[in-house]
């Protein structure tokens, strides 16, 4: 029976599909200290403070409370910004450096993490913290969210002044944080699904860390890998949807620990194959 080492030696010398991708998820940012989704103390169990999220982060709801879910907005982003990267994100950054353009990360993460610790090939799609978009959809331009707008705590509204920085500059409407919600598809323009999906379709090794696969795009990347040929190691703490959903299949693979130990492994077996 192939071990992990197999299955990644083998993933590392194939060369039809020279794609290296890992599909990160909340799972991977709980060590710096933010919290995961759907664990025990997870963002989507405790819920915000007054709506559960499947509930609260909805364009319906925006729709109408703009003002609310801004406020809670900057208070993620204060919390955010009050955690810097941990070892595992630097030791994907060691081992971008040595795959070069090989390597991919597809993150599921508005943290901003991987970012903050110089990965280059990130492809965001849930959107992220950083930007906004008009709500309407007047224009297609993606803006900057103010740095001049202070981050809240849970209970500290915005200013009026600092309001009127959040409405689109083209046609005055509420702009909106530019990030994928419960009530939304994915696409190619805000949340590269098409660029994504080449990605895994070409990819011989998609390596899960800390995603437990409960939205669609993760687990139609898992399907074009397997499709295709590739190798995927879901590397989690846990079984999830993913496991629930692929386990019968001969190229899928299950690592149990966490993303640090995983990514060590992973090292290690690529300073073996660079030697060889």
């Amino acid at each position: 029976m192939k071990t992990i080492k197999d299955i990644l030696q083998t993933g590392l010398n194939k060369e039809k599909r020279n794609n290296i991708t890992f599909l990160t998820g909340a799972g991977i940012s709980s060590a710096s200290g933010i919290p995961t989704y759907r664990g025990t103390d997870g963002i989507w169990i405790k819920g915000t403070k007054h709506y559960k999220p499947e509930s609260f982060g909805t364009f319906k709801h925006f729709s109408n409370n703009a003002d609310e879910v801004w406020q809670y907005t900057f208070f993620r982003k204060k919390m955010f910004a009050e955690v810097k990267p941990n070892e595992a994100h630097y030791k994907l950054v060691a081992i971008e450096e040595q795959l070069q353009d090989r390597a991919h990360i597809i993150t599921q993460n508005i943290d901003n993490l991987h970012q903050q610790a110089n990965s280059k090939n990130i492809y965001e799609i849930h959107g992220n913290l950083r930007e906004m978009r008009c709500a309407t959809d007047c224009t297609k331009t993606v803006y900057k969210i103010p740095e001049s707008i202070t981050l809240k705590a849970i209970d500290e509204d915005l200013t009026y002044d600092e309001k009127q920085l959040l409405f689109c500059p083209e046609c005055g409407d509420h702009t909106r944080p530019n990030i994928l919600w419960f009530d939304e598809y994915y696409n190619e323009r805000n949340f590269k699904l098409d660029t994504t999906l080449k990605l895994a379709k070409n990819s011989s090794l998609l390596m899960i860390l800390g995603s437990s696969g409960a939205t669609n795009l993760p687990n139609r990347l898992v399907e074009q890998t397997l499709r295709y040929g590739g190798h995927v190691i879901d590397v989690n703490l846990e079984d999830n949807s993913f496991t629930e959903n692929f386990a019968d299949k001969k190229q899928f693979h299950s690592y149990r620990g966490t993303a640090l130990e995983f990514l060590n492994l992973f090292e290690e077996v690529m300073g073996n194959e660079t030697n060889a």
